[in-house]
């Protein structure tokens, strides 16, 4: 298969000294000798013209000879090649494309929003040019098909009632995430000629059908965990309690009384609203 190549260049600067010369002296020569001889060097200068070719910085100039690939050129500055050679020009500058939001499904079936934002260049001319139809449309359609696929391969979140034990999600392994699209936007890419400079995902949200109930489960699992670590802390409390009220020999409780201390204090300690107290002016009984 044939790879980019660079061409040899005439220092533009040169032929086109040339061209002012050749045109300027037989235009000047005609109208003092009428001799049409001198037209001869009017047509060459004519003819040096098309073959000036300008290359901006981080650009390139893919060339052609009646459909027979003669090399790019990527060095900056002014040059002259065969007048005849066709002249394409391809950016080399780095170019952000972010999709538009598509509706997938995730590893567990649940429809999500997701798209994606990509900063690209060109880095093979010739794949760019003849290894694919358009290389523009054909970053969009690729990148679209990487989300996709993406998006089928992990879960949105990880939820311990389905018994998930997934170490990446969409929504918490941002970097693992991104670093597997930009891996599979570089294979999809390389029969282009583009190179993928990085590569994430731009927006991630569950789709309008199921956002309300999503929503709550992922407030609920929170409650869960909230109220599982101040069951935590209020039973370590409540034995630092009790213990502490043993080893001072401060009150004897027997069991009954124990029991009524415990719950009192899993009460306060885990209740949402703040205990109001009662004070009891009898004995410990009433």
């Amino acid at each position: 298969m044939t790879q980019e190549k660079s061409i040899k260049t005439i220092n533009g600067y040169l032929m086109l000294f040339l061209f002012l010369l050749l045109l300027i002296g037989s235009v000047i020569a005609v109208i003092n000798t009428g001799s049409p001889v001198w037209g001869i060097a009017f047509f060459i200068a004519i003819l040096i013209l098309p073959g000036l070719i300008l290359v901006n910085p981080n650009e390139s100039r893919v060339l052609l000879l009646f459909g027979d690939y003669k090399g790019t050129v990527k060095k900056n500055g002014l040059f002259w090649v065969n007048p005849f050679f066709t002249k394409k020009k391809i950016s080399l500058r780095a170019r952000n494309f972010d999709s538009e939001r598509l509706k997938v499904n995730d590893k567990l079936g649940n429809p999500v929003m997701i798209s994606t934002i990509l900063v690209w260049r060109v880095m093979d001319t010739f794949k760019a040019s003849f290894d694919v139809d358009n290389f523009e449309d054909f970053v969009v359609v690729q990148t679209d098909a990487a989300v996709r696929k993406l998006a089928s391969l992990y879960p949105y979140d990880n939820f311990a009632d389905e018994g998930l034990d997934e170490d990446i999600t969409l929504r918490s392994s941002m970097n693992e995430v991104s670093d597997a699209l930009e891996k599979e936007l570089e294979e999809r890419l390389d029969i282009a000629g583009i190179e993928v400079l990085e590569a994430r995902i731009g927006y991630l949200a569950y789709a309008n059908e199921i956002a309300s109930a999503m929503l709550k489960r992922q407030q609920a699992t929170a409650i869960v965990a909230a109220r599982h670590k101040i069951v935590e802390g209020a039973v370590s409390m409540v034995e630092m309690a009790l213990n502490e009220l043993s080893r001072k020999e401060l009150v004897d409780l027997d069991d009954e009384r124990r029991a009524a201390m415990v719950s009192n204090l899993m009460v306060i300690l885990c209740g949402d609203k703040d205990a109001t107290p009662v004070v009891n002016a009898g004995t410990l009984n009433q």
